[in-house]
Parts: structure tokens; C-alpha cells; sequence
């Protein structure tokens, strides 16, 4: 079973996401609401898979952005897939081109979120 890290300053949201992750029998491991503590949390718990918001408060200069750098520099195999709201582009864009694998956006359609895991995962 794959191994999830959901990491969203929204609490409503990372719950939605896990939500939609269990009925598919993947566990989540940890949850994080900022780039820092995403960063802190991967290394901690390896998980297989991490989900993460592009847009959060920067902690210590740390954003979505930042924190795929930071955990792709320490973990070349890492598999991230960025979730954005609408108009957010460019920023998919520049998480892709940072190390992440794909992107869902906000409202989420489970089906998407679920395809785009496998993906990322290699199912």
C-alpha cells in the first residue's frame, strides 16, 4: 500500500485529499500545512508519494515551490504531485520544471486525484 504525505495550509483541504485517497486503500502517513514542515515530515517518514499545495505561507522563505526544490535536492527520487486552484499556471509550470511529477487543482475531482497518483506512483 502506497504511503502518502498530504501537505496544505488548509486543514479542510488536506482532509478532502485524504478522504479521497483512503477509499482507494492508500494510507496517509502524516500531514503537513507548510513547505517547512513538508520538508521536516518527508524526511521523517519517507512516504511513497507526497501531495503538495503550491501556494501556502512562506515559513523561514519556504513555499509549495520551495519545498518540491528542497525535498527533490535530498531525494532525486521523490514523486510530488502539485495541487493548485484554477489560474495557477505558471506556477504548475515551475513546480513541474522544480522536480514534482503532475498537478491536480482545486475543487478536486477524485477521479483525477486518483489518476494522477498512479501516475506518479507507476500504477
Amino acid at each position: 500500500m502506497a504511503r502518502v504525505l498530504v501537505v496544505d495550509d488548509a486543514l479542510f483541504m488536506r482532509r478532502m485529499l485524504s478522504d479521497i485517497l483512503k477509499k482507494e486503500g492508500i494510507e496517509i502517513c502524516g500531514e503537513a500545512e507548510n513547505g517547512k514542515d513538508a520538508i521536516d515530515k518527508y524526511q521523517q517518514l519517507k512516504p511513497d508519494l507526497v501531495t503538495m499545495d503550491i501556494v501556502m505561507p512562506k515559513i523561514e522563505e519556504i513555499d509549495g515551490i520551495g519545498a518540491v526544490k528542497e525535498i527533490v535536492k535530498a531525494d532525486a527520487q521523490a514523486k510530488i504531485i502539485m495541487v493548485s486552484a484554477m489560474g495557477q499556471h505558471s506556477l504548475v509550470v515551475e513546480a513541474i520544471q522544480a522536480g514534482a511529477k503532475d498537478f491536480v487543482t482545486k475543487p478536486f475531482q477524485p477521479s483525477r486525484v486518483i489518476e494522477a497518483v498512479k501516475r506518479a506512483l507507476g500504477g
